[in-house]
């Protein structure tokens, strides 16, 4: 995953909140910190770093929550819009190859053995 994400300048956790903001955004959600990290399945502690880096890369924006002052509301750019599909492509791509059986016998034989299966 990390090598697929890598042209487009994303690691796994930055992809993961980048569209999961992206998502929320288009669900007419403006989430804050907590609430995307509660959606995205990560540590909100580790969230606040990665958002700062996303906010760096000019893919999101985080502003003011006018309801609480030391929350922000997390919305993503013109460029994080354009982004975040694509990376959703990339990522699908990746799991439609490795979890697709016959594409790859390795694969095929990994899963056997986790699940307990002897290979003969």
């Amino acid at each position: 995953m990390a090598a697929a994400l890598q042209p487009l300048d994303l690691t796994h956790v930055q992809f993961v909140l980048l569209a999961c903001t992206w998502w929320l955004n288009t669900h007419d959600e403006q989430p804050n910190q907590l609430r995307l990290s509660q959606q995205a399945g990560i540590d909100v502690k580790m969230t606040s770093p990665v958002l700062r880096t996303l906010e760096a890369k000019g893919l999101i924006e985080r502003t003011t929550d006018p309801n609480d002052t030391r929350a922000k509301r997390l919305q993503v750019t013109v460029r994080g819009a354009a982004l975040a599909p694509r990376a959703i492509e990339v990522v699908e791509q990746v799991d439609q190859t490795f979890f697709q059986p016959g594409l790859n016998p390795h694969t095929l034989q990994f899963l056997r053995q986790l699940a307990g299966e002897t290979t003969q």
